[in-house]
């Protein structure tokens, strides 16, 4: 059974249902503490992150956080090896870690982290101050200084190969979010090029400081992006920022969170419990959630699935999910 929203009537019943869920089962080998590997303070994985790590801490009784990494790749890293239990990826630097070229660790394939669930569609998008003139990819001036986020995270991972495959000349800046807007106002940097779940609220912080262009791609542009990038069309809505008018055309990459793909089943379908069966309380901790749906486990064509959150789609979501996409020792 697929299905798009939950009544009132559900969500009180799903949340009752959560709440003997985790009473009633078996805790055998369920980690006293979980850490749930983010990315930097200022971007959408921070937020989302911590924010499902504190609500499945609090509704299953146990400690659970989230931490500051270098985002997808990183948490892939830290999943794999048991450092995190838990963390958020997306499809691609997911694809690039299993084949053993994740640039944390080249030649080790991440096998050991699961699929957990869907969160949301990352966009690709570009910042510029109003007052640089920018307001197009050809706009960007050759050699601009250009911030694509933490080293290792997907907006790095991508975004200058797809700036480059649109002719665009830079040089490279990384750091976090919030840091990277600091430079965009201080004069340092001439654009950010974000890949975050929106909004995002480095963004959005910088609309209500100062005059920013949010700069969308050609139809042109954007075909070239989809021939050589493993994204999918996007349009990011107008009510997004306070400075969009229109909607602003886009690409974008799934996010997935992840599991350690040795935790005990029980465990991990009692954290996806919690975040599935409410997706106004996840809308609440950030708007992104809204994606955060029992019926997009089929975005995932890339991680094998934790047998306990392969369980909890089978039962609740009608998931088809093959036996050999289901992580077994």
């Amino acid at each position: 059974m697929k299905y798009a929203a939950m009544t009132g009537t559900f969500v009180a019943v799903a949340m009752i249902a959560t709440a003997a869920f985790a009473q009633d089962e078996d805790r055998t080998g369920w980690p006293e503490s979980f850490t749930v590997g983010t990315a930097s303070q200022g971007g959408t994985y921070f937020a989302y992150g911590s924010g499902w790590a504190n609500l499945v801490g609090d509704e299953l009784g146990i400690s659970g956080g989230g931490e500051v990494t270098g985002g997808p790749m990183q948490n892939m890293a830290l999943v794999h090896t048991g450092d995190a239990q838990f963390g958020m990826t997306t499809m691609g630097p997911a694809a690039e870690s299993l084949a053993g070229t994740n640039p944390i660790a080249p030649g080790l394939q991440m096998d050991k982290a699961c699929a957990m669930f869907p969160m949301y569609q990352t966009p690709f998008s570009v910042t510029a101050l109003t007052s640089s003139g920018i307001t197009s990819i050809a706009d960007i001036p050759a050699g601009a200084k250009i911030g694509f986020g933490p080293a290792g995270s997907t907006s790095d991972t991508y975004f200058p190969r797809m700036m480059e495959t649109l002719g665009v000349d830079f040089e490279r800046r990384n750091g976090g979010w919030t840091d990277l807007g600091g430079q965009l106002q201080d004069g340092l940097l001439d654009v950010i090029a974000f890949a975050a779940g929106v909004p995002v609220p480095a963004v959005s912080q910088l609309e209500v400081q100062t005059d920013i262009n949010i700069i969308e791609f050609t139809e042109e542009e954007r075909a070239k992006i989809l021939e050589a990038f493993p994204v999918s069309e996007f349009e990011i809505a107008a009510n997004t920022y306070s400075t969009l008018e229109d909607p602003a055309r886009s690409v974008s990459m799934w996010n997935f969170a992840i599991a350690n793909c040795d935790l005990p089943a029980s465990f991990v379908k009692a954290a996806v419990e919690v975040v599935m069966s409410d997706n106004d309380r996840m809308v609440g901790i950030h708007k992104a959630a809204r994606s955060t749906l029992p019926e997009n486990w089929d975005k995932n064509a890339v991680l094998k699935w934790h047998p306990g959150a392969a369980e909890w789609f089978q039962e609740n979501a009608g998931a088809d999910i093959p036996a050999d996409m289901i992580y077994s020792n």
